[in-house]
């Protein structure tokens, strides 16, 4: 094609006009029609923005060029904005998706392992009549929340075949990272024996460990924040959201060491025993209620035998991990549970152990029946040996992928 153009026309504008006439372009037409006159160079800057190849003698080599250079700088920038935009995007997201990706709930793992448990089933075959029947149990319910139910026995089989035993934690190992997001409702059918309220405690443990963890994670930095001469943004929004979480309106830090601390397991265990009848409550089966928090609030469920003067329910949450949580802000914020956080304090600042026993007595006002309730938890956290796991620690994700939930 520039061929035959160079041969019809004498002079290179010439050629640069044909082009711009035959492909029609606006720009050329527009100064034109205004009798300006385009310069050589003008002209081949925008055929060439329009994409139309030129003659084979250019005359501006040095000018397009230049262009050229200037657009792919222009594209270039462009990429490098996209790309620093998509990785800041990253950075403010990672601790969401962290959150995310961490807490994952137990209904994936279940589902994947009501497959294998279904495969298994298939494949037992009972003789009757001279005919060959396959048994089949249901070992799961789906609930309306999208969260999945599995009955006491495949919740055992489950932990056994993913090495989760109290024995072992009790000498050391570290727990699995496992969260049902409920309680198995046939869990009373095991009766008032040990297997349940072991099965019980490996339900509930990783769960109250979990929330221990993070509240470990939230006092590093706090302190780390408290140290500096200078806080950035993020941080003063960071410390402020934490005196809303923890109730301190006159945003004293000191107040906020004192509340912002773990829960020993052993109490906790003890308390989720007693309050929920080792898993087996109207409260923790309808409600995912473990610690019996009344509430006056629509949303509860009614004691069948309450009292008609008294108009409190029992608080219901959507899984197991939201009781624990609200059971930590409970000790840690309400004013009833001062000494038990003063107390907490003080072994911090002696370098001791929190153990439960040490802080039992500091809970007599979660009960109406005062002392009595104490001596309860007392026994309860002895009997089960529960002591034992208050040195206990969650099993790190990054070590475990496949039991990381």
């Amino acid at each position: 094609m520039s061929k035959k153009i160079e041969k019809l026309f004498k002079s290179y504008r010439d050629q640069l006009l044909h082009l711009a006439k035959l492909y029609g372009v606006v720009e050329i037409k527009s100064y034109a029609r205004s009798s300006k006159r385009l310069s050589i160079s003008q002209l081949e800057l925008l055929l060439i923005k329009n994409r139309i190849k030129l003659p084979v003698n250019r005359s501006s080599d040095k000018a397009i060029a230049k262009q050229e250079l200037r657009e792919n700088a222009i594209r270039n920038i462009y990429l490098s904005v996209a790309f620093v935009f998509f990785v800041g995007c990253l950075i403010v997201m990672r601790p969401y998706i962290k959150n995310v990706v961490n807490e994952v709930k137990f209904t994936y793992v279940a589902q994947e392992y009501k497959s294998l448990k279904t495969d298994k089933l298939k494949k037992t075959k009972i003789k009757k009549d001279k005919k060959i029947e396959i048994v089949q149990k249901p070992e799961f319910t789906l609930e309306h929340d999208n969260t999945v139910s599995l009955n006491a026995e495949t919740t055992l089989n489950l932990f056994d075949d993913l090495g989760y035993d109290l024995k072992g934690i009790r000498a050391g190992q570290k727990v699995k990272p496992i969260y049902l997001t409920k309680l198995p409702k046939d869990l009373k059918t095991l009766g008032d024996t040990k297997k349940k309220r072991e099965l019980f405690i490996k339900i509930v443990l990783p769960l109250i460990l979990n929330e221990n963890d993070k509240i470990t994670e939230d006092r590093k930095k706090l302190f780390k924040i408290l140290g500096k001469n200078f806080n950035t943004v993020g941080e003063r929004v960071w410390l402020k959201r934490r005196f809303r979480e923890y109730k301190i309106e006159d945003q004293d830090s000191g107040k906020l060491k004192m509340r912002m601390d773990i829960i020993p397991v052993s109490i906790a265990l003890a308390q989720a025993a007693n309050e929920s009848g080792w898993g087996t409550s109207r409260f923790a089966l309808e409600g995912n209620a473990l610690f019996g928090q009344w509430t006056w609030s629509k949303k509860g469920i009614s004691p069948k035998n309450k009292d008609p003067d008294q108009s409190h329910k029992v608080l219901q949450f959507q899984i197991l991990k939201a009781s624990v949580r609200a059971y930590k802000n409970n000790l840690n914020t309400h004013n009833a549970y001062k000494e038990f956080r003063e107390t907490r304090a003080k072994l911090r600042q002696e370098n001791k152990r929190i153990i439960g026993l040490d802080l039992t007595k500091y809970l007599k006002n979660y009960a109406a029946i005062g002392e009595k309730y104490v001596v309860i938890i007392e026994n309860i956290i002895e009997n089960n040996s529960l002591t034992d796991f208050d040195k206990a620690d969650l099993l790190p994700i990054k070590l475990k992928k496949g039991v990381a939930l």
